[in-house]
């Protein structure tokens, strides 16, 4: 046999596997159709945000998390609704999930070097319901390093077995079957790809130069969700979020197209819940592109107005950080704004320069590259939108600035096809918004929530402006941001057990054949549910692919 495992994908599931693997002496074959630049795939690219439960980030800031209350959370999130079906594996799953992150989750990431900014985000602050989708408190702990610190101690792991002769990397050999004899899987076979040298993220040739086969006790199958592939998003969007959107950004690189979902299914793998889809609202054109339709998600605090096409304020729940399915929903499913792919915030200047967060390793340099002081200089003591904001505010197509409601709408309206604002009916929706902030309490929903943020030190000190008038001449200029539907993750895909085998049809598993990360719905094909609470992504894949390494280690053994 070429190696004793083989795993397909080299993002951060793939290369945890290969870890755990390698650790316990197991030959792994890696094989990707992306380059050596692409080693960590989509997870690179990530802000690097973790879900974790009653961590010391969270006590030191007074935040009160515990085991039942996460849990409640999560259910309330996820809403499983097919327990005796698809949701089968995935609850068991999530409750297994949740009790790594309120236990062992902390220190194993700690045993890898990777530690955390000291503030903890507020991230999906949910339905404004108890017992209903989102974070009851924060739970976002972003990682010192983004993304790229998350996936580098697992990169470094597979570049020292591969000196060790552990490991052998199988970079531009795409898989294109998988190979089961007997019902067990026995390896793989693909087409190698050209010699590519294209930066990490740009998309690569698809030029087919010959044929491979590897062979293997068993398989893992990390290779990604769908994202980047939009034909498969809309083939696949549920009835419950009315139409696909005709235009949408792509907040993945090129390589995330699904391929691996069908390939599986052909050897015998169950897809489950493939309508679980996850896309942000509040996606921006990249200035500065990396892959094809490159978009960027802002990270919004709780402050901007959000208007559809229409110009008409979003109700709560609908309200920038609380629910993102639920806006999608109301979005695409209200009649007369449905046919248009856009929404809009407007805002000061004192917000952008304090709420806006661009989600990605490359829009957040300074926590990137770990500089503590430069975070610091930025962040909490600086004047002004971070350097990568005040770019999209200069350079963006999706950003404009006026003195006035009646220029600035006037803006707005030449970034579309035809113009669809009223100047005066945007003017008295965001009067009526000042007159609340002119005591400590209101009756608007929104103003609630950006009071009951500032009582969290954590959003006081770096993340919510001061309760200010939208129209307060001294907080502007004023700002419009045109706002896209940005494409993202799978919540469904390979249905497994807790020790990531791949279940077949009947429901037993397909002998050999592992699956982790987003193409197994980050575990049990859909760990999520019908809702995710951020910073499970990254988490998903850590979790899912050390039980996939750890399983096969121990059938290979």
């Amino acid at each position: 046999m070429d190696a004793d495992v083989i795993v397909v994908g080299a993002g951060l599931a793939g290369l945890v596997a290969a870890h755990e693997l390698t650790s316990r002496g197991r030959r792994v074959a890696l094989v990707d159709q992306e380059n050596a630049a692409n080693l960590g795939g989509q997870a690179f690219w990530s802000f690097g945000g973790l879900f974790l439960v009653d961590s010391p980030e969270q006590r030191r800031l007074g935040i009160k998390d515990s085991f039942d209350l996460a849990w409640s959370d999560w259910r309330g999130s996820a809403g499983f609704d097919r327990l005796d079906d698809e949701d089968s594996w995935a609850v068991r799953w999530a409750r297994a999930y949740v009790e790594w992150a309120a236990g062992e989750k902390r220190s194993w990431l700690d045993g890898h070097g990777i530690s955390f900014l000291p503030t903890v985000g507020w991230a999906e602050r949910g339905d404004l319901t108890a017992h209903g989708h989102g974070n009851t408190v924060p739970r976002f702990h972003i990682a010192w390093g983004t993304g790229t610190g998350v996936v580098e101690p697992f990169v470094r792991s597979a570049k020292q077995a591969a000196r060790d002769g552990l490991l052998t990397f199988h970079h531009r050999h795409r898989v294109d079957a998988l190979v089961v004899e007997g019902g067990t899987a026995t390896g793989v076979r693909g087409t190698v790809l050209a010699e590519d040298t294209a930066p990490r993220g740009v998309a690569s040739n698809r030029d087919a130069i010959g044929e491979f086969t590897l062979t293997a006790q068993a398989v893992i199958v990390t290779s990604g969700g769908i994202g980047a592939n939009h034909d498969i998003v809309r083939r696949h969007w549920p009835e419950r979020l009315g139409t696909p959107p005709r235009e949408m950004v792509t907040g993945v690189p090129a390589y995330v197209d699904g391929r691996m979902l069908d390939i599986s299914a052909e050897a015998g793998a169950r897809l489950v819940n493939r309508d679980r889809m996850w896309h942000y609202t509040e996606g921006l054109q990249n200035w500065d592109p990396i892959w094809p339709g490159h978009g960027i998600r802002i990270l919004p605090g709780p402050s901007s107005m959000w208007f559809d096409a229409l110009g008409r304020r979003l109700p709560g729940p609908y309200l920038p950080g609380y629910d993102t399915l639920g806006t999608l929903k109301h979005l695409r499913t209200t009649e007369d704004i449905a046919g248009y792919d856009h929404s809009w915030f407007i805002l000061t200047r004192k917000i952008i320069e304090k709420e806006f967060a661009l989600s990605g390793s490359e829009q957040n340099p300074d926590i990137t590259a770990k500089d503590r002081a430069g975070f610091l200089k930025e962040r909490i003591l600086g004047k002004g939108a971070p350097a990568p904001v005040d770019a999209f505010l200069r350079k963006g197509a999706d950003f404009v600035t006026a003195p006035g409601i009646e220029q600035l709408v006037e803006k707005m309206n030449q970034l579309t096809d035809k113009p669809l604002l009223d100047a005066a009916e945007i003017r008295r929706q965001i009067e009526a918004r000042d007159l609340q902030m002119a005591n400590p309490y209101a009756k608007d929903a929104q103003v609630q929530g950006i009071r009951n943020a500032r009582r969290y030190i954590g959003d006081r000190l770096g993340r919510v402006a001061g309760p200010h008038r939208i129209l307060d001449p001294a907080a502007g200029p004023l700002i419009g941001v045109k706002l896209h539907i940005l494409t993202r993750k799978t919540l469904g895909g390979i249905q497994t057990d807790l020790d990531s085998r791949a279940l077949g049809a009947d429901g037993s598993p397909v002998e050999g054949l592992y699956a982790a990360g987003e193409v197994a719905g980050f575990g049990g094909g859909g760990v999520h549910g019908y809702n995710a609470l951020e910073g499970t992504f990254l988490g998903g894949c850590l979790f899912s692919g050390r039980a996939a390494g750890r399983a096969a280690a121990g059938q290979t053994a």
